[in-house]
């Protein structure tokens, strides 16, 4: 079920136009292109796979009418999306985002954690998946798997194994107060560690299975 949200009827176009990307079809929640359409309309990423879900079922008879008009004309379409954006108050919130947190905190995942900041809040998550799945011996730059999420994420696998000593500050059982002198540069800001520390306390106690298929649906971001 659709949430409800600052959704407008022109959006479908746009949904249509991301759908139609190649290769066509319902787009993963959480990949690069849903994630920019959803900042931009300030829609949670949740709520638009549900619509493009509706879509690709052509749930009501709006949708369908949409498909006959546009599904098979894609320059009407992106002249209609073109035209869409161009208008006067496209994707401006308003007064949205009174009282609507998720909203807001699944923007902010997506944004820098500070200004020139390698690292999002999303990067920051996947690197706790990680860490939930390694040995404190084992989180440092040259294990296989620090460097294939270094990869994936494009950051330096020593940047991850920074941040994964700032984690283990956060670990109780490891009862670790202080961090190594040999902390890369970018991972002594304070923001990015105040960063690491909320993200220890949203997911620290969590169900570790939930959490790493959280980390999987939010992979398909660095998957372009």
């Amino acid at each position: 079920m659709v949430r409800q949200s600052n959704w407008s009827d022109d959006y479908w176009l746009l949904l249509m136009q991301l759908y139609l990307l190649k290769p066509v079809g319902v787009k993963p929640m959480y990949s690069r292109d849903m994630v920019k359409l959803s900042v931009e309309l300030h829609i949670h990423p949740a709520d638009l796979f549900a619509r493009m879900c509706q879509l690709a079922n052509l749930d009501t008879p709006r949708i369908a009418r949409l498909w006959q008009r546009y599904g098979s004309s894609p320059y009407r379409l992106k002249r209609a999306v073109r035209l869409l954006r161009s208008m006067s108050g496209f994707n401006t919130s308003g007064h949205f985002y009174e009282g609507v947190s998720v909203n807001e905190t699944f923007e902010r995942m997506f944004a820098p954690i500070s200004e020139g900041s390698p690292f999002m809040p999303v990067m920051l998550i996947l690197i706790l998946d990680l860490y939930f799945r390694l040995t404190p011996a084992t989180m440092v730059a040259e294990t296989p798997e620090v460097v294939e999420l270094s990869r994936l994420m494009k950051v330096q696998p020593e940047h991850i194994a920074g941040i994964m000593a700032v984690l283990q500050t956060c670990d109780a059982y490891l009862r670790r107060t202080s961090l190594p002198a040999s902390l890369p540069p970018c991972c002594t800001d304070q923001a990015l560690q105040d960063a690491c520390r909320n993200v220890w306390q949203c997911y620290g106690s969590s169900d570790t299975e939930a959490l790493a298929s959280y980390a999987r649906d939010l992979k398909e971001y660095f998957l372009c």
